[in-house]
């Protein structure tokens, strides 16, 4: 996997760092070594950022100290552990597909607040590299449904190539409505 961020990430958290009102906390799921973290530290929020994997929080934490930067990350199992309700303004997800954590995602976020997703799709298996389960990859339409009722300001399903290997992923972002 490559250390740069997604192209598709790097481009919403931009635009959501400049739209962005005085409370601008956000939160990396999965957040690995920290390459959408930094980014968003980089860009103005106020980070955090979970993974199951403790050594790969201390190489992300670290790695934004370096910066002079600060993220707060934790170590956790999103099978056992709920994210916090209602308390970020964005959530990334990136490379990684817990549907029974879609719903924890969609409540961690405040009215207004924007998830922004890429991962996998079964189109990949086509392409003959990267996951191989079913588990691990979203069906045609999936990632939309997950987010039905919210504001979907985009959507994609489509073969990408960042990196040396092209990709079938699905990319979303969508605002969880002022509305309750």
């Amino acid at each position: 996997m490559s250390a740069s961020p997604s192209a598709f990430a790097a481009e919403w958290i931009a635009s959501l760092a400049m739209h962005a009102q005085t409370s601008r906390k956000a939160l990396d799921v999965a957040m690995g070594r920290g390459r959408h973290a930094l980014l968003l530290a980089r860009n103005g929020f106020e980070t955090y950022g979970v993974d199951i994997d403790v050594d790969a929080v201390t190489a992300a934490t670290q790695s934004a100290a370096r910066e002079g930067l600060k993220i707060r990350g934790w170590c956790a199992d999103l099978t056992a552990a709920p994210l916090p309700e209602r308390v970020f303004d964005v959530v990334i997800v990136t490379r990684y597909l817990q549907r029974d954590l879609f719903p924890s995602i969609k409540a961690s976020l405040r009215m207004g607040g924007c998830v922004v997703y890429e991962t996998f799709t079964t189109a990949q298996l086509k392409l003959g590299t990267g996951p191989r389960s079913p588990d691990h990859l979203l069906r045609p339409g999936e990632l939309r449904s997950a987010f039905d009722g919210w504001d979907v300001l985009f959507y994609d399903e489509l073969k990408v190539v960042e990196g040396e290997r092209p990709e079938a992923v699905a990319r979303l972002v969508a605002q969880r409505p002022f509305r309750s």
